[in-house]
């Protein structure tokens, strides 16, 4: 087995992504992902600075975990869904020049009537990626955790493609009021990447919320020792949406994950 990658999310650290890129180095992260907007939008990036962009990770000994595409609307929604599905496509041939190859897309619910206008709408976007990604190398990284895990992996098992994968971030699971174990070993061979990212049950005094990883109710330790046993090559990056010291629950993050890093 090999060692599992730790990487951040840029955007959870607050900082510029120089910053960024430079505190990751520091925390010994691998890798990071990083929203393909702004600077590094696909439109904005030419060869040149694609290139310039490489370069600069390899000087902090870091590679491109993943992009991520941020959507205001899903894959299912009508409105303005081809300028989008165009830009999930260009973030795709992005990722494969930079080297990472896995593009971050929101997953909404599955559809429950599979005739219905929505059901119809999700599986033509996921059919135009899908076929894309087997053209150009690269992976739609779908971000579950509403359904359970065996109802994705019977979904995603009818597009007959092999770019469509999935994000597994276990919080989601348990937010969502599924077992964030026991869902990921259905999904072997379909785990493209992880999201590390903690999350607390509903107490007397408390509802359901996102904590610092190593806080929260996720058996961290057998979930990376599940991923060893998937042959999980992706990255684990580390993620924090809320809290008012984001930095530094990184930076812990990365610290606490390296302790299950090697193999069991």
């Amino acid at each position: 087995m090999k060692p599992l990658k730790i990487g951040i999310v840029v955007e959870s650290t607050q900082l510029s992504l120089r910053q960024a890129i430079e505190s990751a180095a520091r925390m010994g992260a691998r890798g990071i992902q990083v929203d393909a907007t702004g600077d590094l939008a696909p439109d904005a990036l030419g060869a040149t600075g694609r290139r310039e962009f490489r370069n600069l990770l390899r000087s902090f000994d870091l590679e491109l975990a993943a992009l991520n595409v941020p959507v205001r609307r899903g894959l299912d929604v009508a409105a303005d869904l081809q300028p989008r599905l165009e830009r999930v496509r260009k973030t795709m041939q992005l990722a494969f020049d930079l080297g990472a190859r896995r593009v971050v897309v929101a997953c909404p619910k599955l559809p429950e009537d599979a005739a219905s206008p929505r059901a119809q709408l999700m599986r033509e976007s996921l059919l135009a990626l899908g076929g894309y990604g087997d053209r150009v190398g690269s992976f739609v990284a779908l971000e579950i955790g509403y359904d359970p895990a065996e109802k994705v992996k019977e979904y995603l098992a009818g597009f007959g493609v092999g770019s469509l994968k999935v994000t597994y971030d276990p919080a989601n699971f348990l937010l969502h009021g599924h077992d964030p174990l026991a869902n990921l070993m259905p999904l072997e061979g379909l785990v493209s990447h992880v999201h590390a990212r903690d999350a607390r049950s509903a107490g007397v005094s408390r509802g359901l919320q996102e904590v610092p990883l190593g806080a929260g109710d996720i058996d961290w330790m057998a979930l990376t020792a599940t991923l060893q046993v998937l042959e999980f090559d992706g990255f684990l990056t580390v993620e924090r949406e809320q809290g008012e010291h984001k930095l530094a629950d990184v930076t812990n993050g990365v610290k606490f994950l390296k302790r299950f890093a090697l193999p069991v």
